[in-house]
């Protein structure tokens, strides 16, 4: 029988790492699953919309679909749905390239800006609110270390 009170402390950094990954997993999803449901009940929303919207804010000139599946890192039929509805409602258009004639730029209209404002705002207090037990040194060190870490593995992806 040990008597160690921190048996812990024995094993090795991979355990410690293993257990960090899956408190962040599940950190993140927790948090996700708050945002979905707050974008729902909020805006009648959801966090895919939210995305693309949030995307297309950066870009003044629009973007190709296909960019806008790059930037956000899905296909370009989960983004074409996406889109559509988004049109159909009036919050952005597709404007068509000129000398392409297949191609489209899809852009925020100035509704879609107004509307993703309103979104953003909510969007940015709820974050602000789940994560409030950080305070801003605390955030701003762990942001750092997690870029840190996508830097890393971005590298990696690359290689």
């Amino acid at each position: 029988m040990s008597l160690d009170p921190m048996p812990e402390a024995h094993e090795p950094a991979s355990k410690d790492r293993l257990r960090l990954w899956l408190r962040l997993l599940k950190s993140t999803r927790l948090v996700e699953a708050e945002l979905r449901e707050n974008l729902r009940r909020e805006f009648g929303a959801t966090l895919p919309r939210f995305d693309v919207m949030a995307a297309l804010s950066r870009f003044d000139g629009g973007l190709k679909m296909s960019a806008l599946s790059g930037v956000l890192r899905v296909s370009n039929g989960n983004v074409t749905g996406i889109v559509d509805r988004l049109t159909d409602e009036g919050l952005v258009v597709r404007v068509p390239v000129p000398g392409d004639r297949r191609a489209s730029l899809v852009q925020l209209t100035d509704k879609g800006r107004a509307e993703f404002s309103r979104q953003a705002a909510a969007h940015e207090a709820w974050v602000d609110h789940m994560l409030g037990s950080f305070d801003q040194g605390e955030a701003v060190a762990l942001a750092a270390r997690l870029d840190g870490l996508v830097g890393t593995l971005t590298e990696e992806e690359d290689t």
